[in-house]
């Protein structure tokens, strides 16, 4: 019963159009003040033991590491060094989009900001080479997405705070599965660009190659800095995240000279703004979570899955449906905070690894992303190619049911996800 009315009265005010953060603390304040018998006093020191966590710190620094490299030109070089090595195939700025998607997502942690970042570039010169305006856009919306999957990842880092997981073994185990999704991101991609004969570009000397890889690198050297040195024990993610922040901002502005030191103030306080709304909405689901436990409704929940005799195989069909489900309606942070504290349990006691199962959360916030009512890169997307969301739906499926098709994949095959964090020696 108590389950029944705290999210019947969440579902209810997120129905009034109120925002999720919102919602969520209205939620606890109503049922702590007229169905508990929770001390007020026990609850303000869960506000600020809940958020009192190291790994949350790596939030704001990974946003001011994207923020940083979505204004100095990174995405630009990388967009440039993955024409030069793929633009000849069919469809080959195309792939190169989807090429530069998976590299920028590997320095911006960030799905928005990889769309933005490689959209607002590259979908001008594909409409000026020939493509149809709902490839290109079909193209980037999707593969923006690997923004959360590849590591460093915001979505992974909310994932570990609301379930206690390792940060370290989370980025890991994303590398595979996010080269593997790029793979097919960019077969689709070939697929139809050869079914309907879009334009090639002239194959890249190895000359042009080389310069265009030069002028990438200094960019791509941040995906060594954070992983190599999460990997080699020199700092934890959340200093990783510092560094990310500290490189990316000497690269833009003083060895790319794209960013001016009068454009720092804006770009910081675009940082903090996004890390304050991000912030508020972990402290209010911190809250949600503890009023959950003090109810008893994860375990409660746990025991009657196990009771219905429901498998790990039964039961993450099931955890698939619930959040694509709630991505019609939800953005992938409220989904996390929300979700994975009730479900983490349940697929503890089925036997299912914690570092799987937070990659197939993760890949179903990807999918969620990429479809209405409320996909985040369909709205971003729509405001760099002026299209309608329903169009840009419609010019997505081929590459979202291609999305379905990996998740399914990474769901039952756990070896996918936890192969390169078990072999790295990092669970």
């Amino acid at each position: 019963m108590s389950a029944a009315i705290i999210f019947g009265l969440l579902l209810a005010l997120m129905l009034t159009g109120m925002p999720i953060s919102i919602a969520l603390g209205l939620t606890v304040l109503t049922f702590l003040f007229t169905m508990t018998q929770v001390p007020l006093e026990a609850v303000a020191l869960k506000l600020f033991t809940g958020i009192e966590k190291f790994e949350i710190m790596a939030i704001p620094f990974f946003i001011l590491a994207g923020n940083f490299l979505t204004h100095g030109g990174v995405a630009r070089r990388m967009i440039a060094f993955a024409s030069a090595m793929v633009g000849h195939w069919y469809g080959g700025l195309g792939l190169a989009g989807v090429a530069a998607c998976a590299l920028f997502a590997a320095v911006s942690g960030s799905s928005p900001a990889t769309v933005v970042a490689i959209g607002s570039i590259l979908l001008p010169a594909m409409i000026k080479a020939g493509f149809p305006n709902r490839f290109g856009a079909g193209i980037v919306t999707t593969s923006g997405a690997l923004g959360i999957l590849i590591p460093p990842s915001i979505v992974m880092v909310m994932y570990s705070v609301a379930t206690n997981t390792s940060v370290g073994a989370m980025f890991m185990a994303g590398v595979v599965p996010g080269i593997v999704l790029a793979g097919v991101l960019g077969g689709v991609t070939w697929w139809r660009a050869r079914k309907f004969n879009y334009p090639r570009q002239p194959k890249a000397s190895l000359g042009e190659r080389l310069r265009t890889f030069k002028d990438s690198l200094w960019g791509l050297l941040l995906i060594v800095i954070v992983m190599g040195g999460i990997y080699a024990g020199l700092f934890t993610p959340t200093e990783a995240a510092a560094m990310s922040a500290v490189y990316a901002f000497v690269i833009a502005v003083f060895v790319y000279k794209d960013l001016r030191l009068t454009d720092v103030p804006r770009v910081l306080l675009n940082s903090a703004n996004m890390s304050a709304m991000l912030l508020y909405i972990i402290t209010n689901a911190v809250m949600f979570s503890f009023i959950l436990t003090n109810e008893n409704i994860p375990q409660s929940l746990a025991d009657w899955m196990l009771a219905q005799g429901l498998g790990p195989i039964a039961f993450l069909l099931a955890v698939n449906v619930l959040l694509l489900m709630a991505g019609n309606f939800m953005e992938p942070t409220s989904i996390v905070l929300i979700f994975a504290p009730i479900l983490f349990p349940v697929a503890i006691k089925l036997g299912i690894n914690p570092v799987h199962f937070g990659i197939v959360m993760v890949v179903n916030m990807e999918v969620g992303m990429c479809h209405p009512p409320v996909g985040l890169n369909l709205y971003v997307a729509s405001g760099i190619t002026k299209m309608g969301i329903t169009e840009l739906t419609v010019a997505v499926w081929p590459w979202l049911l291609a999305m379905l098709g990996f998740l399914m994949v990474v769901t039952y095959w756990p070896g996918l996800s936890i192969w390169f964090p078990r072999w790295l020696g990092m669970m």
